[in-house]
């Protein structure tokens, strides 16, 4: 039994080289999960939907089937990960790791909507998320995706205290310009809480133009957030950028091997 949950293992992980098997495993998922995103898009537009709206729902179903059986593998598999390895705690903790909740997300809604009786509802959040989570699936075969999440685990610190920096100032330039043009613009300037549209439109150099400040003193204070603004924006890129170096120059070299004489390549 442990060597078929060892072979299991191996094939629903990100292929390894020369597994033929792991690898159509692989392109299968991304398929599917390609599909899947597409249909989804296509079956919004109404016209189209209403040609073979059977064939839909049951390529819907036959997809969340395959999807929760992949799922309950990879949940009995996921023990042989060091990081997983007790049976209880271990799958406990691989049930609320990222991409395991992404791949629920990507199946509940199909089960929740009949379980909980929603078929009344507006079920609109419920295919945003399934669309949404079955995109992201795609992260699980992406080295690029990978690096991306890497980086933002290596940087939370830094990228927390941008986030917290943008929050002080989001509250302070919302209480400056509700101060300034509440008695101007009563309308546009009600309270502090809409006020803040407006800062967050300028603070992301947006600037929608729905909403900008009448008198000398706001646009004085709305010249000074929009420059303060355009300079927070920057940190996070200029953040992300070194993380990504950084995780660039941590890979081994890659060693190439010439076909004919099976000498290394030096360049």
């Amino acid at each position: 039994m442990r060597a078929v949950k060892q072979r299991v293992y191996e094939i629903i992980e990100v292929a390894g080289p020369g597994d033929r098997a792991s690898r159509a495993f692989d392109i299968f998922l991304i398929t599917l999960i390609a599909l899947n995103a597409l249909a989804l898009i296509v079956g919004t537009v109404q016209d189209i939907y209403r040609l073979a709206p059977k064939a839909f729902d049951a390529f819907e179903a036959a997809s969340v089937i395959t999807f929760s059986v992949e799922y309950l593998l990879r949940m009995w598999c996921c023990t042989l990960d060091p990081r997983y390895s007790h049976p209880l705690w271990g799958r406990l903790r691989f049930l609320f790791s990222l991409l395991s909740i992404v791949d629920l997300l990507a199946v509940a809604p199909f089960y929740l909507v009949p379980l909980l009786g929603l078929h009344d509802l507006d079920l609109r959040f419920f295919r945003a998320v399934r669309l949404l989570a079955r995109v992201a699936r795609l992260g699980r075969y992406s080295s690029g995706v990978r690096t991306l999440v890497q980086v933002l685990g290596d940087k939370r610190s830094e990228l927390m205290t941008v986030v917290l920096v943008l929050v002080v100032l989001l509250v302070m330039a919302s209480s400056l310009m509700f101060f300034a043009e509440n008695e101007a613009q009563p309308d546009k300037f009600a309270d502090i809480p809409q006020a803040m549209w407006w800062s967050i439109i300028t603070l992301t150099t947006v600037g929608y133009g729905d909403v900008f400040p009448v008198t000398t003193w706001g646009r004085i204070v709305a010249g000074m957030i929009a420059i303060v603004g355009i300079g927070l924006f920057a940190l996070p890129a200029g953040i992300l950028g070194s993380g990504f170096l950084e995780q660039i120059q941590r890979r081994p070299p890659v060693t190439r091997i010439c076909p004919h004489c099976g000498e290394e390549i030096q360049e």
